[in-house]
């Protein structure tokens, strides 16, 4: 029997195990480290921590659910699950910035002096190391994937390390002029950037739920082979359309052939077209539709982009 033509969807949930590792972690620091300073700006960096821990559960869900084989009742697959996580993360990062801002105006009406700085800036940029170098590993391997979940999980992080750069400025301007409203200041900028940040994780997911069209480089790929095998006046194709959903990509083409070719020819065309395609881009699914290229009708429901 011949090996399938779509390998199944990569189990990823592990990536997603480390991100939880790695949130527990850093909770565990950041909130010692607001312990002994007091400081409303490392409050607000274990307040993100905290967020990262329940997006990363979630993203071990959602994953485990996109790989999922098609069923009666999802027959494309259950790959745009991703999605879901990604536009969890982005609601609970509003939450989190919102509780940092609502606690940074607190403070600039009430400062009050950071304590023990040095240690809990110290404790902090330990827990930003770890936050980094998870982060870059779900980055690449979230777009060597092709997986929206754990893109999101690596830019939430970085946001996180990001926040704690600022938060450890401003900290230590705190130590260095003494002023507590410079804390509360750098806590309500951070917070800012962490809600632009859950912004732009949902509008990215929005695109998805929506059928987005995939990026230029995957789009090169596919017209690559398509141009390869076009011959003018025997063979050609239209209607390509293309669409993404989590870690998959699913292509839609009429191939063009002439009429006179036999119902086996023209199949065994298209198989081997597809075979191409999916070789060019393994997380593409294919579906084409046949029709004799001097037929005027073939071309009556040609809309392409």
């Amino acid at each position: 029997m011949p090996s399938p033509r779509y390998a199944p969807p990569k189990d990823l949930s592990g990536y997603a195990w480390l991100s939880v590792g790695a949130a527990l972690a850093t909770i565990t620091m950041k909130a010692l480290a607001w312990w002994l300073t007091g400081s409303v700006g490392l409050l607000s960096d274990a307040a993100e921590s905290l967020v990262n821990l329940v997006a990363a559960v979630v993203a071990v869900i959602v994953l485990k659910i996109a790989i999922r084989p098609a069923d009666a009742d999802h027959q494309f697959g259950h790959s745009k699950a991703e999605y879901f996580s990604s536009v969890c993360e982005g609601i609970m990062i509003f939450v989190a910035a919102a509780f940092i801002i609502f606690s940074a105006i607190d403070r600039i009406i009430t400062p009050v002096m950071p304590e023990r700085l040095s240690l809990g800036l110290v404790i902090s940029v330990g827990a930003s190391l770890i936050n980094g170098v998870v982060a870059w590993v779900l980055l690449r391997k979230g777009r060597a994937e092709h997986s929206a979940a754990l893109v999101a999980d690596a830019k939430h992080l970085l946001t996180d390390v990001i926040t704690s750069a600022a938060v450890l400025a401003g900290v230590g301007l705190v130590a260095i002029f003494h002023s507590p409203v410079l804390d509360a200041v750098v806590a309500l900028g951070a917070g800012l950037n962490i809600m632009w940040t859950g912004f732009q994780l949902i509008r990215e997911s929005v695109a998805g739920l929506m059928d987005v069209a995939p990026g230029r480089e995957a789009l090169e790929r596919i017209n690559a082979v398509l141009n390869e095998r076009r011959r003018e006046g025997i063979v050609d194709f239209h209607a390509v359309r293309v669409r993404e959903a989590g870690s998959r990509r699913f292509a839609h083409l009429h191939v063009l052939v002439p009429g006179a070719w036999t119902v086996k020819r023209g199949h065994d065309y298209t198989e081997a077209l597809i075979d191409e395609l999916v070789a060019a881009d393994p997380s593409l699914r294919v579906s084409a539709h046949l029709e004799p290229i001097e037929d005027p009708l073939s071309y009556a429901d040609v809309e392409d982009v």
